[in-house]
């Protein structure tokens, strides 16, 4: 069996189960859709290829996927790379993501950590941190279990021993995931003349009189 043959072997050996998220990617498209337009972010950290792929979901969302829309607000922690040799030099590596948790998250933002064998130290203790400050905590990871997955709310899990097929079908879920923000997007009501909010002082002729009234 050739070098192709053997990948594509796993590839589609993990298709089956993988198809088995996407209900998963939905909701987490819709919950992040709700979050981002509401002001909220995205922080996202991996190491190694996870790095990349998480760095390429978050371009994905402050640029565009698809159409063009607003831009949302989403960080790739290890992308801060002063920051990142700053912390790891005066706290230790096992810092290095936990400590920007603290700074940029805000209750309800949404932390996603990728990590094929979900056993990095510095993704448990930013996953530690986003909970203790009130973010929601997900996890693209390998087989379960594996301790990120304990520690994060929830998990999407490529059920594969390849850490190349995790990887590849990480990308996939990134994909998308933001394919889901987008359709949630699409879906919102827009808003109409009922729906706005006006402010200041309006007239209302009543009879001969001219009141002010308060709007």
């Amino acid at each position: 069996m050739s070098l192709l043959d053997a990948h594509l072997a796993h590839l589609t050996a993990a298709l089956p189960p993988f198809r088995r998220c996407e209900p998963l990617l939905a909701r987490w498209g819709a919950t992040l859709a709700r979050r981002l337009t509401d002001g909220g972010r995205l922080l996202v950290a991996g190491n190694g290829g996870s790095a990349a792929e998480a760095q390429h979901l978050t371009a994905e969302l402050v640029g565009k996927l698809r159409d063009d829309r607003q831009p949302f607000s989403a960080i790739a922690l290890h992308a801060e790379t002063s920051a990142l040799t700053a912390i790891g030099n005066d706290y230790g590596y096992a810092e290095v993501f936990a400590r920007q948790v603290r700074a940029h998250g805000r209750p309800d933002d949404v932390l996603l950590l990728l990590s094929t064998s979900g056993g990095s130290g510095n993704l448990l203790a930013a996953a530690r941190a986003g909970r203790e400050a009130g973010l929601r905590c997900w996890a693209f990871t390998g087989p379960t279990p594996n301790p990120l997955a304990e520690a994060c709310h929830e998990v999407l899990a490529v059920d594969s021993p390849d850490t190349q097929v995790v990887q590849e079908l990480h990308l996939v879920s990134s994909h998308l995931l933001c394919e889901y923000v987008e359709q949630a997007m699409a879906e919102q009501p827009a808003v109409g003349a009922a729906d706005v909010v006006r402010a200041g002082v309006e007239v209302v002729l009543d009879g001969d009189a001219v009141r002010p009234v308060q709007a």
